[in-house]
């Protein structure tokens, strides 16, 4: 296991100064980097511990952040942030973009070996970046089954990975219809995963404030998920000294 450092970072994106969190795996040379976007409320300890999980596995990791800071346990005000963010995919690019040039220029990084993952909210501005022709080497997502503008999908350049629950309410057999079709139609190189049982934002472990109907962890499911996410990355950003 490799001696982690973690610091954390400020930069600008969406008109608010965002608070990321970088976790640097031990050494001095440059390694694969990886962007891991929260979901809908907002960057928290759980993408921090991933961040940190990645750069034990030798990654350079940033948690990037979605509102400056803030972390929106009310339902209601998260909502009302992120269904704009979410029909924006100018305003997605623009946070994923800020977050992307701040891993790049990150000394220990590989500029040219770079990959984003991302769950709900943060995993549609992975998409996003694939979208907007970011080479990438993997996109790997959970919750984030969101489709984009017309034609723009065929500029993925990467295997996209992504994971949604069965009984997710957010993400129904028709949104999952309508990606997969979408992947398809550009001839991009997708797999999906379902989770049987599992609902909305099943990987996140359980929280102590509101969330909306049709969310809840499924322990089983949040393991398989995240050997998954490690899988895709390293088939597609190998770790090498």
């Amino acid at each position: 296991m490799t001696t982690v450092t973690t610091r954390t970072v400020a930069y600008p994106a969406d008109g608010l100064t965002m608070i990321g969190h970088l976790a640097l795996p031990g050494g001095t040379g440059r390694r694969p980097a990886v962007l891991i976007g929260p979901e809908g409320t907002g960057l928290s300890d759980v993408e921090r511990r991933r961040a940190e999980a990645l750069a034990e596995l030798g990654y350079v990791a940033l948690a990037f952040d979605l509102h400056g800071g803030r972390y929106l346990e009310d339902p209601e005000e998260m909502l009302a942030r992120c269904l704009p963010l979410l029909a924006d995919p100018g305003r997605m690019r623009g946070i994923g973009h800020a977050a992307l040039d701040v891993l790049r220029t990150e000394g220990r990084a590989d500029p040219g070996r770079i990959a984003a993952i991302g769950y709900g909210t943060g995993g549609a501005v992975a998409l996003e970046l694939g979208r907007d022709g970011v080479d990438l080497r993997a996109i790997g997502t959970v919750n984030a089954l969101t489709t984009g503008r017309p034609g723009e999908t065929a500029r993925i350049r990467c295997p996209v990975w992504a994971g949604v629950g069965s009984e997710d309410p957010i993400m129904p057999p028709a949104q999952r219809e309508a990606f997969v079709a979408e992947m398809r139609a550009a001839d991009v190189d997708w797999r999906l995963v379902v989770y049987g049982g599992a609902l909305h934002a099943f990987h996140h472990p359980p929280v102590d404030h509101p969330t909306p109907p049709g969310v809840g962890h499924h322990p089983r499911h949040a393991r398989r998920a995240w050997r998954d996410i490690v899988a895709l990355l390293a088939e597609c950003l190998p770790v090498t000294e």
